[in-house]
């Protein structure tokens, strides 16, 4: 394990589950950490937590990924000490709906495809050129195994994580010869708030995902993204599909 100490961590989407666990993880690695998020509440009370538990270093950004133009002003105005990003966890994404295409809600779509792809691609684009630059870097995706295989009803979000895999592998090409690396975490089934987004915050459908098995948390993920980024310069986890022991694939589960 190589020591992380220090270095700036931003992450996306850090104001709950997966991204609130990694932050977490990283601040016991006593990272310096930059913590994204459109709820500021939510931010500030998770930064406070970690201050009193490691007395971390934090700067937040009230940022939503999806507007581009506030993506790159706020990336461009960190101040100095936070602006030399050293690993940039791209956790941001949701799933809106789960409907036949023919009967999807546009707006779902436009949500996902929106936050799940360009807004990945618009903090990759303001953060990576630094990464190159100072010839030291580490983007790690959080992705799906709706990336790996399509399942009834999942079409669209599918499509986004689909898209979330090939600009991995795209940018992994474009860096080869630079020392940043670029690694895939891809979860199955986690128990977050996922699935009451998917659900418009309809609990009781949620809960339904997760019964009568044991899913993934987003500690458990956030303990691979944590590996990843702790390998040593020359080693690079380009891909990791994370699935419970409970489930085999997209649609295959075994409940009790």
């Amino acid at each position: 394990m190589v020591a992380i100490k220090d270095q700036v961590v931003l992450i996306t989407g850090a104001s709950s589950g997966i991204g609130a666990a990694c932050a977490r993880a990283f601040a016991e690695a006593r990272t310096k950490l930059v913590l994204a998020a459109r709820r500021r509440d939510r931010l500030e009370q998770l930064a406070d937590e970690l201050n009193q538990e490691f007395a971390s270093e934090i700067h937040l950004l009230q940022l939503d990924v999806r507007d581009r133009p506030q993506v790159e002003a706020a990336l461009q105005s960190l101040p100095d000490s936070w602006g030399n990003i050293d690993i940039l966890v791209n956790n941001a994404g949701l799933s809106r709906g789960l409907d036949k295409l023919y009967e999807g809600d546009v707006q779902d779509w436009e949500e996902m495809i929106d936050t799940n792809i360009k807004g990945l691609l618009y903090v990759t684009r303001s953060v990576v050129p630094g990464m190159v630059a100072r010839g030291r870097g580490h983007v790690i995706n959080i992705g799906s195994i709706a990336g790996h295989q399509t399942y009834p009803n999942g079409n669209v979000y599918c499509g986004t994580k689909a898209a979330v895999r090939a600009i991995s592998e795209g940018l992994k090409q474009d860096l080869l010869g630079t020392p940043v690396r670029v690694s895939s975490v891809d979860p199955g089934l986690v128990e977050t708030e996922f699935s009451q987004v998917r659900f418009h915050g309809d609990a009781e459908r949620a809960e339904k995902v997760y019964q009568g098995l044991i899913p993934l948390t987003a500690e458990d993920v956030a303990d691979v993204v944590l590996f990843c980024a702790t390998r040593p310069a020359h080693v690079n986890l380009s891909e990791v599909l994370l699935l419970p022991t409970d489930q085999s694939g997209p649609t295959l589960v075994h409940r009790r």
